[in-house]
C-alpha cells in the first residue's frame, strides 16, 4: 500500500506548526509563516485545515488525549495516593519529553486558548487533567497520607508548575528519576533526613 501524500503533507504541517507555535507563540505565528515553512502557499493549508486555530486544536487534542490516557492508567492502578502522585508526575514528564512542542504550546498559550471559543474541547480536556490531579490529592488528604492544612488547589498548582517547568530543562536524569525527586521534595521537603 502506497503512502498517502495528503496525510504526509498534513503531518508535516502539524509538525512544522507545532514547532513554530512553541517558539513564537500561537498569536504571533501566521498561516503564511506555516505555509512558508512547509513550502506551500498559505491558501493551500486550507485544504488540510479550516484555520490556524484548527491546527492548534489538533496538536493539543492529541497531546491532551495522550495525557488523559496515561492518567487513567494511574487512576486504575489501585496504588496509594503518594504513588499515584509520583506516577502522574512521571506520566507528565514522559509525555512532555515525547511531545515537547505541544507541551510548550499548552503551557505558554493557555490565555490565548481561553479567549477563543473554538478551543472548548481542548479546555474541557485540560479541566479533566486538573480534576485527575485534584482527585489524587484529595484522596491522599482523606486517607491521611497528605496534609489537610494545605489547600489542595494550592498544592496542585505548585506541583503542576514544578512538573511542567522542569519538563523544559535539558537534564540527564530520566523522567522516572525526576518524578522520584519531585515527589520526594513535595511530599517530604528538601531537609536532610536524620
Amino acid at each position: 500500500m502506497a503512502d498517502d501524500p495528503k496525510q504526509d503533507r498534513r503531518a508535516l504541517i502539524l509538525a512544522c506548526a507545532a514547532e513554530m507555535f512553541a517558539r513564537r507563540g500561537v498569536g504571533a505565528t501566521t498561516v503564511r509563516d506555516i505555509g512558508d515553512a512547509v513550502g506551500v502557499q498559505s491558501g493551500s493549508l486550507y485544504h488540510h485545515f479550516k484555520s490556524k486555530d484548527a491546527i492548534v486544536e489538533e496538536i493539543l487534542a492529541g497531546f491532551l488525549a495522550t495525557i488523559q490516557a496515561r492518567y487513567a492508567e494511574v487512576l486504575v492502578s489501585g496504588e496509594p495516593p503518594a504513588r499515584c502522585l509520583r506516577d502522574l508526575i512521571r506520566a507528565s514528564l514522559e509525555v512532555a519529553a515525547d511531545r515537547p512542542y505541544a507541551t510548550t504550546i499548552y503551557q505558554n498559550d493557555l490565555p490565548y486558548l481561553r479567549g477563543q471559543p473554538v478551543f472548548g474541547d481542548v479546555l474541557k480536556a485540560a479541566a479533566s487533567v486538573q480534576r485527575t490531579w485534584l482527585q489524587v490529592i484529595e484522596q491522599g488528604v482523606a486517607e491521611g497520607a497528605f496534609r489537610e492544612d494545605v489547600d489542595a488547589m494550592l498544592f496542585y498548582r505548585l506541583i503542576r508548575d514544578a512538573v511542567w517547568l522542569s519538563a523544559r530543562w535539558q537534564h540527564p536524569a530520566s523522567p522516572a528519576k525526576r518524578a522520584d525527586a519531585i515527589t520526594a521534595i513535595f511530599l517530604h521537603g528538601f531537609s536532610a533526613i536524620p
